[in-house]
C-alpha cells in the first residue's frame, strides 16, 4: 500500500483518470490518503478524513511512508480557521491555502504557518457562526471551499471546523446521527435531508433557529423550512421535499 499528502491548495478529486472527468470532489492542502491505484498520470485515492475515493493527478500530491500516514491519523485534526492564508516552504515560496485546510503535515512538509487554527470540539451552537463564514459561496458540485461548494461539502466543512467528522455525499451523512420526527424536535445545527422523486436523499442543509435553514443551492443562502421541505421566498415556492432531519451533536 503507498500513501500520500495534498502539498497544494485546492485539488480536483475526479470520477475517472482525466481532467475531463467529473469532479466528484477536492483534496485540500494537508489531507492525507491511500493510494490505491497507480497509473502514469494519476492515482485512486482514500481519503483518511471520510473515506472518500477518487483520482488525483500525480503532479499533485507527495508521497509519504506507512508510519508517517500513522502518524497522522493518530493525531488530533488541526485546521486553518483563516478564509484563505498562506504556507511558506523552506525557500520561502509562499502557498495559498483555504478555510478548512488540514495544517497536520506542516513539519511533515517542512511548512511553516502563522495563520489562526483551530483543534477542538465547539459547543454545538458555534455551528451556525461558522457556516455563515460560506455564505454566498457559488454552488459548485464537488466543491468544498468559500470559492465554490456544494451542500454535504458545505454540511461537511462546518461540522470540520467544529471538530466534527460528517461522511462527503448527503445520502452517506444521512445515515450518521438521530433521526427526529419533527422540525419542532430540531435545534440549530442539526442538519436536514431532503429527497428526489425517485426517493433518493440528494439534498442537505443546517437547520437554523426559527425555521430557517442555510444550505448550498445556486449559492449558500438562508430559506424557510417548514415540514413540506424548503420555501424559496424569492420564488415564491419550496424547492426541496423534506425527508429526515438528523441530530448528530
Amino acid at each position: 500500500m503507498q500513501y500520500g499528502i495534498c502539498n497544494l491548495s485546492i485539488v480536483p478529486l475526479r470520477f475517472e483518470p482525466s481532467d475531463k472527468s467529473e469532479l466528484v470532489s477536492q483534496v485540500l492542502y494537508g489531507d492525507y490518503f491511500k493510494v490505491l491505484e497507480q497509473r502514469k498520470n494519476w492515482s485512486r485515492i482514500r481519503l483518511a478524513f471520510d473515506n472518500y475515493e477518487g483520482w488525483i493527478d500525480n503532479k499533485q500530491y507527495l508521497e509519504i511512508l506507512e508510519d508517517q500516514y500513522s502518524f497522522l491519523n493518530k493525531e488530533t485534526l488541526k485546521v486553518s480557521t483563516d478564509l484563505v492564508e498562506f504556507i511558506q516552504d523552506s525557500n520561502q515560496q509562499l502557498y495559498p491555502i483555504p478555510l478548512g485546510a488540514c495544517l497536520n503535515g506542516l513539519s511533515l512538509l517542512n511548512h511553516t504557518y502563522d495563520g489562526n487554527t483551530t483543534s477542538s470540539k465547539k459547543e454545538k451552537e458555534s455551528l451556525i457562526n461558522t457556516a455563515f463564514m460560506y455564505l454566498n459561496a457559488p454552488y459548485l458540485w464537488g466543491g468544498k471551499t468559500p470559492f465554490g461548494i456544494d451542500c454535504s461539502g458545505f454540511t461537511q466543512m462546518v461540522y470540520k471546523l467544529n471538530g466534527y467528522k460528517l461522511l462527503r455525499d448527503a445520502s452517506q451523512q444521512a445515515t450518521q446521527g438521530e433521526a427526529l420526527s419533527f422540525i419542532e424536535e430540531s435545534d440549530p445545527g442539526d442538519l436536514a435531508f431532503f429527497d428526489n422523486t425517485e426517493g433518493d436523499i440528494v439534498h442537505v442543509g443546517i437547520i437554523m433557529k426559527d425555521n430557517f435553514i442555510i444550505h448550498a443551492h445556486g449559492k449558500v443562502r438562508i430559506d424557510r423550512l417548514d415540514h413540506s421541505g424548503i420555501y424559496n421566498a424569492e420564488l415564491r415556492k419550496h424547492t426541496h421535499k423534506l425527508r429526515v432531519i438528523k441530530k448528530i451533536i
